[in-house]
């Protein structure tokens, strides 16, 4: 499977039923070359308008399932949120 078709996947988190959006890009191990973690944008500020402070970093192995149209997650998204710092 490519990057580009990640993106089009919508993640939804099963302990929540709630829809994280669709992953922006992908962190992996430079030594295995392996995908380590999904990156999802997280919430915008004002509609979106001004680019985003936060993303979920969804770990490879929270990865329920990935299907044709969504990827079945089960994290506790508190513990995921990654708030950018800005200077």
């Amino acid at each position: 499977m490519r990057l580009c078709e990640l993106k089009q996947k919508e993640i939804i988190n099963t302990c929540t039923c709630r829809c994280l959006g669709c992953p922006i890009d992908v962190e992996f191990d430079c030594k295995t070359g392996q995908i380590t973690a999904l990156v999802v944008p997280g919430p915008g500020r004002l509609c979106s308008f001004f680019g985003r402070e936060s993303e979920y970093v969804i770990p490879w192995k929270c990865i329920c399932q990935i299907g044709d149209d969504i990827i079945l997650v089960q994290i506790q998204e508190e513990k995921c949120f990654r708030k950018e710092h800005l200077t």
